[in-house]
């Protein structure tokens, strides 16, 4: 690869892989590699390790990216975990082609590459418990000391790790441990377990193995016999790393792959813990992993979020060696700047309000054009009824509305999104003083929201007609939580007593524009003044599709309000 096919720098990764293609290392190659595990569901921290181990393949000349399951914990791991994962990492823009590998895909090498440990004495087999192994392992300022079983013979060894092959021990009566150094400043490298008892059927292996190999050693070793020349992996792999390279110097692998840690993702009001989103789903909190509140991207896309957003919204944030907490407003930020160019705008209200045009013939209908974007008229147009009865939202009616109110109020003209203008002219309430009719009166001369007079009206309202209407339900979503570090361990509260309880309001009659009866899955629209919304996935009867608010749009009034 010559110089000039190299990008442009971007963040210290590619530093370091731009530097090692000038010196013309790994033979010039770029091979990354993403190997989530199979237990659960993908989250927006997984995203920024797709965007960015696929990125790199994709930028670089020839470069490539394997996706790998690392299934080596049978106990926790589902076909419908591998799934999804699959589905995910296509549905963000991704492809691995014909790369598609296991862990497991290599449980008789990394058999054999123990064994080949244990001739070397480098490797034993060790009776100690789990308290017992512990005790011996030291502390950050006390060594460890040797395990009693640390000096057996290779040929013992052996023996006792191929009686643990065939299933002639309990779980947890013995494992398999690395025989490196326990006096070692880094804790990594006390002794490490390589091999555990799991008795367990693999969903890919079945009852073959009663042993399955632990993460740093299996990890390392996919790698190197799949070519993978820099192994991308997040800060807590740090102290891992000489580990890591400690196994590949001991073995005749293929090649020595290059470990490099970036900072984990970290979003406020978010958890991406999979224990505690496993938690959530089980304990009822949430309604699944695809639970639009859940920062699964799976739930982010169930919720309306583009893979578009989300990569860039992986771009913004960057690769850095320090952890950071970001904002959660960025990730919506860049849902609302892809949302304004892809969708349709359309008309919907919330919390019906009716008004009776007075003025107004009392069987005519007539349709109203309206574009569906105001800046790309290749969207098109679509056609409003327009009637007698309307509804409009509760909030744009104040009975004493106070000074910097500009919607509708008594004796008040306002104009109507593509309509006209109406003023208020009596409020009708019922027998307990709620409000539950506006009787109102038209300008007919104010057809598609302009007098010819050119007086002003400072309030623009959106609308549908009574009659003409689609009544469905529409969800409301906000923050899971309601503090900006849940889990933080300076809470003296658990971290699920900061769960949102407003994190979705149902809307069951809402009102929305015709138009948007045979809206499909998935199908994205900007409601005029009141956000970005998307048809559920799941959860919709023909002829009645149920929406997702994605994100809010900007209200200056609401920002007045509180003030």
């Amino acid at each position: 690869m010559s110089d000039n096919s190299i990008p442009e720098t971007s963040n210290f990764i590619r530093n370091i892989i731009n530097d090692d293609l000038k010196n013309n290392k790994n033979d010039g190659r770029v091979h990354t590699r993403f190997p989530p595990e199979p237990n659960g569901y993908l989250h927006i921290g997984h995203a920024k390790s797709i965007c960015l181990n696929f990125g790199i393949a994709d930028d670089y000349q020839g470069g490539l990216c394997n996706l790998r399951f690392d299934d080596t914990n049978p106990e926790k791991e589902d076909v419908e975990y591998t799934d999804s994962i699959m589905e995910d990492v296509k549905w963000l823009g991704f492809d691995w082609e014909d790369r598609l590998y296991y862990a497991s895909d290599y449980f008789d090498q990394l058999f054999e590459f123990a064994k080949q440990l244990i001739l070397d004495d480098k490797a034993y087999v060790d009776h100690l418990s789990t308290e017992e192994i512990r005790e011996y392992r030291g502390t950050l300022t006390e060594p460890g000391k040797p395990s009693p079983y640390r000096e057996r013979s290779a040929e013992e060894n052996l023996e006792l790790f191929e009686r643990m092959r065939v299933g002639e021990f309990k779980e947890g009566e013995c494992l398999l441990r690395a025989k490196i150094d326990m006096a070692s400043a880094n804790m990594n490298m006390r002794d490490p377990a390589i091999y555990r008892i799991k008795k367990v059927e693999h969903h890919r292996t079945g009852n073959k193995w009663f042993i399955y190999p632990m993460y740093d050693y299996t990890h390392c070793i996919s790698d190197a016999l799949e070519g993978i020349t820099h192994s991308l992996c997040t800060l807590e792999f740090e102290d891992h790393r000489p580990l890591y390279d400690w196994f590949l110097d001991q073995l005749p692998v293929p090649c020595h792959p290059q470990q490099i840690e970036f900072a984990r993702l970290n979003l406020n009001y978010t958890v991406t813990s999979k224990r505690k989103l496993n938690e959530l789903v089980t304990e009822g909190h949430v309604s699944g992993w695809d639970d639009p509140r859940m920062p699964t991207i799976t739930g982010m896309r169930r919720r309306g979020y583009t893979p578009e957003a989300i990569r860039d919204f992986c771009d913004r944030i960057g690769i850095t060696k320090s952890d950071t907490l970001i904002d959660v407003g960025v990730l919506e930020n860049c849902a609302r700047e892809d949302l304004d160019k892809r969708t349709r705008r359309v008309l919907g209200v919330l919390n019906p309000l009716k008004v009776i045009i007075d003025n107004y013939p009392e069987s005519e209908t007539e349709l109203l054009d309206a574009p569906y974007h105001p800046n790309d008229p290749d969207m098109g147009n679509r056609q409003l009824p327009f009637s007698k009865e309307l509804f409009i939202e509760q909030d744009d009616f104040m009975e004493n509305p106070p000074k910097k109110f500009f919607r509708l109020g008594p004796g008040r003209e306002v104009r109507l999104r593509y309509a006209y203008f109406i003023t208020c002219n009596e409020v009708i309430k019922d027998d307990d003083g709620n409000i539950i009719e506006l009787r109102c009166t038209y300008d007919p001369e104010t057809k598609g929201g302009n007098a010819p007079d050119e007086r002003k009206v400072k309030g623009t309202l959106h609308w549908v007609s009574a009659q003409h209407s689609l009544a469905t339900e529409v969800r409301l979503y906000d923050r899971l939580f309601n503090d900006p570090k849940p889990d933080s361990s300076q809470h003296d509260k658990d971290w699920k007593d900061f769960l949102n309880p407003d994190s979705i309001k149902l809307i069951k009659h809402a009102r929305l524009e015709p138009s948007l009866q045979n809206a499909e899955k998935e199908e994205l629209f900007q409601f005029e003044r009141l956000g970005y919304f998307c048809v559920d996935r799941k959860d919709n009867c023909e002829g009645r599709p149920v929406f997702n608010r994605t994100v809010t749009l900007r209200d200056s009034w609401a920002k007045q309000k509180h003030k």
